[in-house]
């Protein structure tokens, strides 16, 4: 498996991803990945034989030493989940954020045992609580916090 800069191309496979990964929620459309490249946001997909079977994107705002850093979007096809494409996605987000010396911020549902813990190995602590932040669902979701690299709280 490679993780690579997103390539447009992959963008549907993006969107049919996110149909079956939040099928109960606002899955994003090809438009909305799209609009997030022409953003300039940072984002990566984790690639299988060519094949596109993750994705990741990060935002980040400001220059050091107060650059701040979301995570949008961590996406893994259900038949990989669990083989280390998640962690190594955030991982090349982070690496990201690093650069920056950015805090890095993310929401995470609340019942999302599994990318909890993997945040927290990485770092990242809850600081709040976001109610019905998921729709339609209304789902929870915690606020995450990691300290910006090289920071007296930081890696």
């Amino acid at each position: 498996m490679e993780v690579l800069k997103l390539r447009r191309a992959d963008l549907k496979r993006c969107a049919e991803l996110e149909r079956v990964l939040f099928p109960g929620d606002d899955p994003w459309s090809w438009e909305a990945f799209a609009s997030e490249l022409d953003q300039g946001h940072y984002y990566v997909g984790a690639y299988l034989d060519g094949r596109l079977i993750g994705y990741a994107g990060l935002a980040v705002v400001g220059s050091a030493p107060h650059a701040e850093a979301e995570v949008h979007t961590i996406g893994v096809e259900p038949g990989h989940q669990g083989t280390g494409v998640g962690k190594a996605l955030l991982r090349a987000l982070l690496a990201r954020a690093d650069e920056q010396r950015a805090t890095t911020f993310l929401e995470v549902r609340t019942d999302n045992e599994t990318a909890i813990a993997m945040y927290r190995k990485h770092g990242f602590e809850i600081v709040g609580l976001r109610k019905r932040y998921y729709q339609p669902s209304g789902a929870d979701a915690h606020t995450m916090r990691r300290p910006a690299a090289g920071t007296e709280t930081g890696e």
